[in-house]
């Protein structure tokens, strides 16, 4: 069975004056966006790139956990956060993955060959392949 998942977005204004807001279907709310926290940062204003890095790093979580679980490990904790890097006037670089995990009995050669799998085998990763995507994994 599909699911699709929906997010709307409102803007007004040019794109160097104007703002705007996305609000997420599920309710779980809406938030401000602009060109200045796209192309400058901003810690009160969402991008397109940090909602990207939220989906890369929750999708990442699920496919390394289910990859875990089918090499006969139980992740105790996964931690994931992703770096989506932004150019102005380029676009979107790049994903970075950086994993810290706890897994009861694994080695951290294992534990690397499972993480490649999983970036590789995440659906985020797949919909991303026109960007470099890279993995910093270690076991806390």
């Amino acid at each position: 069975m599909a699911i699709t998942s929906e997010a709307t977005a409102n803007w007004s204004g040019s794109l160097t004056e104007g703002s705007g807001t996305v609000a997420a279907a599920s309710g779980i709310g809406t938030f401000p966006v602009n060109w200045k926290a796209r192309s400058e940062g901003s810690d009160s204003t969402t991008t397109p790139e940090e909602l990207i890095a939220a989906a890369h790093s929750s999708c990442f979580n699920m496919a390394l956990s289910n990859e875990l679980t089918q090499a006969g490990f139980t992740p105790t904790s996964l931690t994931t956060t992703a770096s989506v890097t932004f150019v102005p006037g380029t676009g979107i670089t790049g994903s970075h993955l950086n994993v810290s995990a706890t897994i009861p009995g694994i080695s951290e050669a294992q534990f690397e060959e499972i993480a490649n799998g999983a970036k590789s085998g995440c659906p985020v990763s797949q919909a991303l392949a026109g960007i470099e995507i890279t993995i910093e994994a270690s076991l806390a």
